[in-house]
Parts: C-alpha cells; sequence; structure tokens
C-alpha cells in the first residue's frame, strides 16, 4: 500500500510539472506571436487581445449560462478588473515594438513585487523577511536586463528601454488586475471570474479599439500568415487563463511560480534558435537571479499571497467578510422585489 501510494504521488508531481510547463510555454507562445506580428509591421496590442477576450467570453459565458445561477460576485466588481487587465496586456504586448522578446518576458517577473505591495496596502498581507529577500534579488536581476538593454551589453529592439518602461507599467496593471481577482474570488467559482473577465474585457477592448485602432486596422493586409499569427495568440493566451486555475488549485502558487519561471528560458530558446540571435551573458546572470529570488520567496511562504497573471484559487480571510455581506445584501433585495 505504501509504494502504490508514493507511486501515485510521484505520477501527481510529474503531472502537476508537465501541466506547468505547457502554461508556462504556452506564455513563450504569446511572446512569439507577438513578436513575429512585430516583424510583420502590425501593430494592433488591443485587437490581438480581443480575441482571448471573445473565447474566454463565448467559452465560459456560454457555462455561466447553461448554470443558470446568480453572479457569486456583483458584476460591478468585474468593470475594474477588466479595465485593467486590458491595460496590462496593451502595454505588454506594445513593448515588442521597442523591446527584445527576452526582455518582455523577464520582465514580466515584475508583477511579484507590484502584488507584495498592494496585498500589503489593500488586504493587509504580510510578508517574512525571508520573502523581501526574495523580492529584492528578483529585482536586481530585472535591473541587469536594463543595464544591458541600455546597450552596456547589448540589447534586441529599437527602443529597448522604452519597451521596458511598458512592460514594467503593464506589470503594475497586471498585479491590481491579479489582486482584483484574489479578492473576488474568494467564492471559488473560477467559472464566474473567468467569464466575466471575457465579457467585460471584452467590452473595454472593444470601446479603446474604436478609439486607437480603428485606422491602423484598416491599413493592415490580412494576410494568412498574420491571422495565423493572430489566432496562435489567441489560442495560447485562452490556454493559459483557463489552465491556471487547475495549476494552482493542484499544486498552489509554489510549484506554479517555479513553472511560469521557466517561459523565460523558453524564450531565450526561441531567440537562440528562431531569431539566430546571440543572448548576452547578463540575460543568463538576470535569468539566475531571477529564479534564485523566486525560490526563495516561494520556499519561505505560509500562505499564498501572490496571485498570478489568472485566477488564484485560495484567499479566504477576514478581509472578504464586507464583500460577502454586500452579495448577502443584493441578494435578498432582489428576492424581495
Amino acid at each position: 500500500m505504501n509504494i502504490r501510494w508514493r507511486s501515485k504521488e510521484v505520477l501527481r508531481v510529474l503531472f502537476l510539472l508537465f501541466l506547468g510547463q505547457v502554461v508556462s510555454f504556452n506564455l513563450a507562445i504569446t511572446a512569439l506571436c507577438s513578436s513575429l506580428l512585430v516583424d510583420l509591421g502590425v501593430d494592433l496590442p488591443l485587437t490581438q487581445s480581443f480575441f482571448t477576450y471573445a473565447l474566454l467570453a463565448l467559452v465560459y459565458g456560454c457555462v455561466l449560462l447553461y448554470r443558470r445561477q446568480r453572479l457569486l460576485v456583483p458584476w460591478y466588481w468585474y468593470i475594474p478588473l477588466g479595465f485593467v487587465d486590458v491595460q496590462g496586456n496593451y502595454l505588454v504586448i506594445k513593448a515588442f515594438q521597442y523591446s527584445s522578446i527576452t526582455s518582455v518576458t523577464i520582465l514580466d517577473c515584475w508583477t511579484i513585487p507590484w502584488v507584495m505591495i498592494l496585498t500589503w496596502i489593500f488586504i493587509k498581507t504580510r510578508y517574512s523577511l525571508w520573502q523581501f529577500l526574495g523580492a529584492a534579488i528578483c529585482v536586481v536581476g530585472l535591473c541587469l536586463v536594463l543595464l544591458s538593454d541600455a546597450g552596456i551589453a547589448g540589447g534586441g529592439g529599437d527602443k529597448p528601454l522604452l519597451g521596458d518602461t511598458l512592460v514594467i507599467i503593464g506589470t503594475l496593471c497586471y498585479a491590481m488586475s491579479n489582486v482584483g481577482e484574489e479578492y473576488c474570488v474568494k467564492k471559488k467559482d473560477l467559472v464566474e471570474v473567468i467569464s466575466m473577465l471575457g465579457v467585460f474585457g471584452l467590452l473595454v477592448s472593444i470601446c479603446e479599439i474604436s478609439v486607437v485602432e480603428r485606422k491602423t486596422i484598416e491599413e493592415v493586409k490580412w494576410t494568412a500568415e498574420i491571422i495565423s499569427l493572430f489566432a496562435g495568440f489567441a489560442l495560447s493566451t485562452f490556454m493559459f487563463y483557463s489552465l491556471v486555475p487547475f495549476v494552482l488549485k493542484m499544486s498552489g502558487a509554489t510549484l506554479f511560480n517555479l513553472s511560469i519561471l521557466t517561459s523565460d528560458m523558453w524564450a531565450v530558446v526561441i531567440r537562440i534558435f528562431f531569431y539566430h540571435q546571440q543572448v548576452d551573458w547578463l540575460y543568463y546572470l538576470a535569468f539566475g537571479g531571477v529564479a534564485l529570488g523566486i525560490i526563495i520567496y516561494s520556499v519561505s511562504s505560509e500562505r499564498d499571497p501572490v496571485p498570478t497573471t489568472a485566477i488564484a484559487d485560495g484567499g479566504l480571510n477576514i478581509q472578504y467578510e464586507a464583500l460577502s455581506q454586500e452579495s448577502a445584501a443584493s441578494g435578498n433585495e432582489v428576492l424581495a422585489a
């Protein structure tokens, strides 16, 4: 019995590692599709995200309608959630116009320190000194990327510092989205959160596309290659949004963060073999620093304070009582009517 139990545990861990790498590889694919679209002269970051949100709203929205259940979180909580998520995607995708695929994927890790700051302020999460040390080492590693892209060791892209700045601001938007998702997911109905994120992300994208990208869309010559890259981006991001909640539910944030970190190495592999570009030694040093920092941060975590670019499963604590009471009150009003 003991041997059988250990065998099941080994298989479970291997499955989680595989699933985590699928999520990580999807991140690398989204970066590759965005980079290739830039090479083809396409600058439509909002339109790229539009198809992702459309898929999320269509698939998970249908599941939600089939259930015929009342929203467990008031709908207006999802408006700012969708808004900041769209801005995060826009800024990070836009960064590919100016910086290299390796820089963008590594600098994505800025989400972790931003989340720590926001959860400290708004959710009153407290972190240990080891967690702060891990986050600090991550920041040092990310600074090495900035130094490399500034020209000290050579970086990719036409305006790498502008691209790096856009990524850092974009990760702040991701962090705000993640904290909002942690707040809303207290009922643990992942289908509702994903579908509502898709619906309101879709509405925000439509509004911004009509203002920012309408003329650019008309100028694009829609070849089969461009359409294929849009489809690849939409499918990979859809898979990312869909798989992350299940990875978190089965393994927690520690294994998830370690798995996501490997997307940076996938990006390095893509840059070397697909673009035939040389990767500066500072990138490897930066990757090592970010890896060490996240390992220290994750191992020292007593709980799951850091949500991800998707939906974290957990977060039941006293801070959510107000939302619970508000949901109950709104439900009573509907029944009374």
